[in-house]
């Protein structure tokens, strides 16, 4: 039975699994939707074919503009590294191109022998063209000029001198009976320099300088410093200095002298026991400014004037005349004022020897136009006007009689003072001329100095200022010159120091340049006629009458 019915079971799960409603098998519809699966199998096949293509067409077009972009890049980098190469030329030819001037302007020698050649040869212009040459007069007419005009109007020279000197010596005399021997500074004998010694000045009225020299009380002295000694010195303090003040009982305790160790209950002889005891930095603190051991120029002015007018109210009462200080921002420039209404003016500079030599250290000085001012006030001008003085004396000793280089330099000074007048003060002063005429007298014969040859030195200077103009370039007659005679006792420091170039403020400063070259054209230009006019009229002499120089 149960056989039966298991056979009967299994014949019923056989049937329901064949059955086609239940169970349909799968390749019964194969023949009948085959061409449809593969008509929609090409279809997506072609489908996906064409979005390859237009996939293959996008990575194209992407590489290629990447392509075009990094082409464009390249061309661009090579466009700069070009364009730094081109700028990193350009910038070291500039720095050749000034490393030439640098060297053309500071280390070439004097000037080209083109300077000291014929009468007849002419100069160019700042442009190149052809300048005319200067046209002086006649000798004839240039003589009368010098001889009516020029010595003439200085032939009280010597009686202004005179004046000034005396009433000076009486001036330091009453100064130093005030002064305190063991405090205050110790003046001494006044020194005349500059054109009104030389006998040269032609310029009215007749002004006297006068160096004084002074010297701090012991325990001090003072210790010059040269710039132009040292190694590395900017260019514009080359013609600079400082003094250091310093006591000569530093790191002593007992005699200033230093000689000897005393003991607590023994007196020096010497000294005296005023002079151990230390005066506590009154020097310092009276000429130094602030913590500096330096002197301090606007403190020394500031002293002197004082000192000054303290000397002349102890001697006012014994002249008919008043002193008053000519200006303000320079120590020594004092005016004698007469009763008349006459005054004479002259200059009183405190200065302080360098060492032994005749080189000064010099407060304030009257600079010219072009000067460059002092990077502090602790920098004192380096004056050469003893050793100027000097040279020249013994250069005319070697000359022939009567020679006219102070002529030459006198009729200079007089073009130069008049043009002034007409177009105002230009960079060019007198120093610049006493330096070309200088130069002049180092390297030209003495037999060339004859009287006789007036306008041929003359033309020469003016050529020799010209040439120097056009070149920004005239260095100092002592400061680099070891051109300069063994005799004269320059310090050593002075003669292998680097050339000094006064023309310097004129390669930094272009309208001051473009107004000097055209004030001195000008001069040239006006300079024959000048010279015809006042042989023909010669003025009246505006100076100090002769009754104000026997005061």
């Amino acid at each position: 039975m149960a056989l039966g019915l298991f056979r009967v079971c299994l014949v019923v799960v056989t049937a329901i699994i064949n059955h086609p409603l239940l169970f349909p098998r799968e390749n019964a519809t194969v023949p009948e939707n085959e061409e449809e699966i593969i008509r929609k199998m090409q279809a997506h096949q072609e489908k996906l074919q064409l979005e390859q293509l237009r996939l293959e067409e996008e990575v194209a077009r992407l590489a290629a503009e990447k392509e075009a972009l990094e082409h464009v890049a390249e061309e661009g980098q090579q466009q700069n590294e070009n364009r730094t190469a081109w700028d990193l030329w350009s910038t070291l030819c500039m720095i050749l191109f000034l490393v030439i001037e640098v060297w053309r302007q500071d280390h070439q020698d004097g000037p080209s022998p083109e300077c000291l050649g014929g009468d007849e040869d002419e100069l160019p212009g700042l442009d190149g063209a052809p300048l005319r040459g200067l046209t002086l007069p006649n000798k004839a007419t240039l003589h009368h000029f010098y001889e009516h005009c020029i010595r003439g109007a200085t032939a009280d020279a010597a009686r202004t001198r005179e004046f000034v000197e005396g009433f000076v010596d009486d001036l330091l005399e009453a100064l130093r009976s005030l002064c305190n021997r063991d405090t205050d500074m110790e003046l001494e004998d006044f020194i005349g320099v500059d054109s009104m010694y030389e006998n040269w000045q032609v310029d009215r009225p007749l002004l006297c300088e006068l160096f004084v020299p002074f010297v701090p009380p012991e325990p001090y002295h003072f210790r010059p410093e040269l710039c132009c000694s040292r190694r590395s010195v900017p260019l514009g303090r080359q013609g600079y200095g400082q003094i250091r003040v310093v006591r000569a009982d530093e790191g002593a305790l007992g005699c200033v002298c230093g000689k000897t160790t005393l003991g607590d209950d023994m007196l020096c002889l010497l000294h005296g026991r005023s002079s151990v005891a230390r005066p506590g930095g009154e020097l310092e603190s009276l000429l130094c400014a602030g913590d500096s051991p330096y002197l301090d120029t606007a403190r020394v002015m500031k002293w002197f004037q004082m000192a000054l007018t303290r000397a002349w109210h102890r001697i006012a009462h014994k002249y008919e005349f008043d002193l008053a200080f000519g200006q303000l921002d320079r120590p020594g420039s004092l005016k004698i004022k007469f009763r008349s209404g006459k005054f004479m003016p002259f200059h009183l500079i405190p200065v302080i020897q360098c060492d032994d030599s005749d080189l000064y250290f010099v407060s304030h000085l009257p600079r010219e136009p072009s000067g460059e001012a002092p990077a502090s006030s602790s920098d004192w001008l380096l004056s050469f006007a003893v050793y100027e003085r000097h040279f020249l004396r013994v250069t005319s000793k070697a000359l022939p009689e009567g020679a006219c280089h102070l002529s030459c330099l006198q009729i200079a000074s007089f073009l130069l003072s008049k043009q002034s007048r007409l177009t105002g003060r230009s960079g060019l002063g007198n120093y610049h001329l006493k330096t070309a005429l200088l130069h002049l007298l180092l390297r030209r014969r003495p037999a060339d100095w004859r009287a006789g040859q007036l306008d041929a030195r003359l033309r020469e200077l003016l050529r020799f200022l010209e040439k120097s103009l056009l070149e920004k370039k005239l260095h100092h007659f002592f400061i680099g010159n070891r051109e300069v005679p063994d005799g004269m006792g320059l310090p050593e420091a002075v003669r292998r120091a680097e050339p000094l170039n006064l023309f310097r403020p004129f390669v930094l400063q272009r309208s001051l340049y473009r107004k000097t070259v055209d004030a001195f054209y000008e001069m040239l230009k006006n300079a024959p006629v000048l010279i015809s006019e006042y042989s023909l009229h010669v003025p009246s002499d505006p100076g100090l009458p002769h009754k104000a120089a026997a005061l």
